[in-house]
């Protein structure tokens, strides 16, 4: 699968949480996430492992109860299941990669 880019395609989430969902395989998906300066994504869970990249801007994860501040440049990898959360301190941009697959993150468009 290619998928070319785009501008288009920003699924709102929440105040100031975007999604553009790009290629997935059998096992894996990418995201993009755009994130607003004071936004915030409250504590949550889910089974999926995710590994993310942050292209631009900055914003502290919290990660089982510790703060973690990243900024652009910094990666992390989250096990399936671990409680986190995040403040978005600078618009933001995330690349991200779950496995499995997120399939409510799928844009209708892109679908096998």
């Amino acid at each position: 699968m290619v998928v070319k880019k785009r501008e288009d395609g920003w699924t709102p989430m929440m105040d100031g949480v975007y999604r553009q969902s790009l290629a997935y395989g059998d096992k894996t998906h990418m995201v993009k996430f755009r994130l607003q300066s004071g936004a915030e994504i409250p504590m949550h869970e889910h089974e999926h492992e995710q590994t993310g990249y942050l292209l631009q801007g900055s914003m502290s994860m919290i990660i089982e109860g510790e703060e973690c501040p990243l900024e652009a440049g910094d990666s992390l990898a989250l096990r399936g299941g671990v409680p986190h959360g995040v403040r978005v301190l600078e618009e933001c941009l995330v690349l991200e990669v779950f496995s499995p697959l997120r399939e409510e993150y799928l844009d209708a468009d892109l679908r096998l």
